[in-house]
Protein backbone atom coordinates (compact mmCIF):
# COMPACT_ATOMS: atom_id res chain seq x y z
CA UNK A 1 0.00 0.00 0.00
CA UNK A 2 2.97 2.34 0.16
CA UNK A 3 2.25 2.95 -3.68
CA UNK A 4 -0.65 4.47 -2.94
CA UNK A 5 0.69 7.56 -0.61
CA UNK A 6 3.58 8.36 -3.05
CA UNK A 7 3.12 11.16 -5.24
CA UNK A 8 2.95 11.27 -9.04
CA UNK A 9 6.61 12.77 -9.78
CA UNK A 10 6.43 11.80 -13.21
CA UNK A 11 4.25 14.12 -14.14
CA UNK A 12 1.83 13.86 -17.36
CA UNK A 13 2.78 12.15 -20.89
CA UNK A 14 5.07 14.91 -21.61
CA UNK A 15 6.94 15.40 -18.07
CA UNK A 16 10.23 17.41 -17.80
CA UNK A 17 13.15 15.72 -15.79
CA UNK A 18 12.54 18.53 -13.29
CA UNK A 19 15.33 20.55 -14.05
CA UNK A 20 16.05 23.95 -16.00
CA UNK A 21 17.06 23.81 -19.57
CA UNK A 22 17.32 27.90 -20.47
CA UNK A 23 18.97 27.14 -24.26
CA UNK A 24 16.63 24.38 -24.94
CA UNK A 25 13.19 26.30 -24.39
CA UNK A 26 14.73 29.25 -25.86
CA UNK A 27 15.59 27.30 -29.07
CA UNK A 28 12.17 25.76 -28.62
CA UNK A 29 10.38 29.12 -28.13
CA UNK A 30 12.60 30.19 -31.50
CA UNK A 31 11.95 27.40 -33.44
CA UNK A 32 8.26 27.31 -33.06
CA UNK A 33 7.64 31.02 -33.71
CA UNK A 34 9.92 30.54 -37.11
CA UNK A 35 8.21 27.80 -37.77
CA UNK A 36 4.21 29.29 -37.63
CA UNK A 37 5.45 32.70 -39.50
CA UNK A 38 7.22 30.45 -41.80
CA UNK A 39 3.90 28.25 -42.85
CA UNK A 40 1.78 31.51 -42.54
CA UNK A 41 3.36 33.47 -44.73
CA UNK A 42 3.99 30.57 -47.29
CA UNK A 43 0.03 31.01 -47.80
CA UNK A 44 1.13 34.46 -49.46
CA UNK A 45 2.76 34.32 -52.71
CA UNK A 46 4.56 37.65 -52.30
CA UNK A 47 5.88 36.47 -49.01
CA UNK A 48 8.24 34.40 -50.28
CA UNK A 49 11.68 35.82 -48.91
CA UNK A 50 10.17 35.76 -45.62
CA UNK A 51 8.87 32.10 -45.64
CA UNK A 52 11.64 30.62 -46.78
CA UNK A 53 14.45 32.77 -44.89
CA UNK A 54 12.33 31.83 -41.76
CA UNK A 55 11.84 28.35 -42.63
CA UNK A 56 15.33 27.65 -43.33
CA UNK A 57 15.80 29.43 -39.82
CA UNK A 58 13.32 27.00 -38.68
CA UNK A 59 15.16 24.15 -39.89
CA UNK A 60 18.29 24.92 -38.27
CA UNK A 61 17.52 26.14 -35.03
CA UNK A 62 14.68 23.17 -35.11
CA UNK A 63 17.77 20.60 -36.07
CA UNK A 64 20.23 22.27 -33.41
CA UNK A 65 17.51 22.02 -30.47
CA UNK A 66 16.61 18.37 -31.85
CA UNK A 67 20.21 17.50 -31.42
CA UNK A 68 20.52 19.03 -27.58
CA UNK A 69 16.89 18.32 -26.46
CA UNK A 70 16.94 16.42 -22.84
CA UNK A 71 13.22 15.69 -22.74
CA UNK A 72 9.83 14.13 -24.25
CA UNK A 73 8.21 18.10 -24.22
CA UNK A 74 11.38 19.75 -25.68
CA UNK A 75 11.45 16.94 -28.87
CA UNK A 76 7.76 17.05 -29.18
CA UNK A 77 7.58 21.00 -29.34
CA UNK A 78 10.60 20.85 -31.41
CA UNK A 79 8.72 18.32 -34.06
CA UNK A 80 6.14 20.84 -34.67
CA UNK A 81 8.22 24.11 -35.28
CA UNK A 82 10.32 21.65 -37.50
CA UNK A 83 7.07 20.38 -39.55
CA UNK A 84 5.76 23.95 -40.07
CA UNK A 85 9.27 25.36 -40.73
CA UNK A 86 10.00 22.68 -43.52
CA UNK A 87 6.22 23.12 -44.84
CA UNK A 88 6.66 26.90 -45.05
CA UNK A 89 10.24 26.78 -46.05
CA UNK A 90 9.48 23.97 -49.16
CA UNK A 91 6.45 26.63 -50.11
CA UNK A 92 8.58 29.52 -50.44
CA UNK A 93 10.77 27.88 -52.16
CA UNK A 94 8.08 27.00 -55.06
CA UNK A 95 6.97 30.81 -54.86
CA UNK A 96 10.20 32.29 -55.30
CA UNK A 97 13.03 31.23 -53.02
CA UNK A 98 15.51 32.44 -50.99
CA UNK A 99 16.53 35.07 -53.85
CA UNK A 100 13.60 35.21 -56.36
CA UNK A 101 12.78 38.69 -57.54
CA UNK A 102 15.95 40.64 -55.83
CA UNK A 103 18.12 40.76 -58.89
CA UNK A 104 15.61 41.40 -61.89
Amino acid sequence: MAQALRPNTAGGLLATDGKPHPLQATLLAVTLVLGITSFITAMFHHLHLLSSWAGLTGIITGAYGQWISETTRERFGLILGLGAAAVGFFLGMAHGGLFGGLFD
